[in-house]
Order: C-alpha cells, then sequence, then structure tokens
C-alpha cells in the first residue's frame, strides 16, 4: 500500500543522503535534480556525471530506500548532468573527496 507523504518529507529524508566518497550530500552535488511527488508517488531525477559511473546503482539505491521506508513509491529517471552542472559537480568533488567505494 502507497501512503501519502508530502514533499517536504521526501526533501527532508533526501538531503541528508551522502556521497559514498565525497563529503557532501547527493543534493549538494546536483545528483537529486529534482524531486515530486504526485497521488503517493514519488519521482526523482537524478543527474548523474557521466551516464556509466560504476556507483550509480548505489547511488539509486540509496535515494530509494529511505523514501520506500517512507512507504512511498518511488521511480528514479536518470539523467547526465549538463556542462554547467558537471563543472560544479567536479569542483565541490575536488574539494570534498574522501575517497573510498
Amino acid at each position: 500500500m502507497t501512503e501519502e507523504v508530502s514533499e517536504k518529507e521526501i526533501q527532508r529524508v533526501i538531503s541528508q543522503v551522502k556521497h559514498p566518497a565525497v563529503d557532501h550530500t547527493l543534493v549538494d552535488l546536483g545528483i537529486v535534480k529534482e524531486i515530486s511527488v504526485k497521488e503517493g508517488r514519488v519521482t526523482i531525477i537524478m543527474a548523474f556525471p557521466s551516464p556509466n559511473i560504476p556507483i550509480k546503482d548505489y547511488l539509486v539505491n540509496s535515494v530509494r530506500e529511505p523514501i520506500e521506508g517512507l512507504g512511498a513509491e518511488v521511480e528514479i529517471k536518470p539523467t547526465v548532468m549538463g556542462p554547467g552542472e558537471l563543472e560544479r559537480f567536479l569542483a565541490m568533488e575536488q574539494e570534498g573527496w574522501k575517497g573510498g567505494m
């Protein structure tokens, strides 16, 4: 059964998800690009630096699981960052790199 959750609640949960190798959240890095909630279904657009990053599934699941934990149905729509988004991401990655994964 799908429960009604607010966009604010989804944003609160997602804003806590950190990148495993960069000391920033996925929201701050621009990976979580858009959140929408309609009729109990949550749609997240996730923008990745390239189409085939090795930890893509890990990042998708790190967003999907906390939302499903709220009882919501989740759809993740992947896309690739544009040039400006990528530049910002790479600068933040370099500044916050902690290694791992």
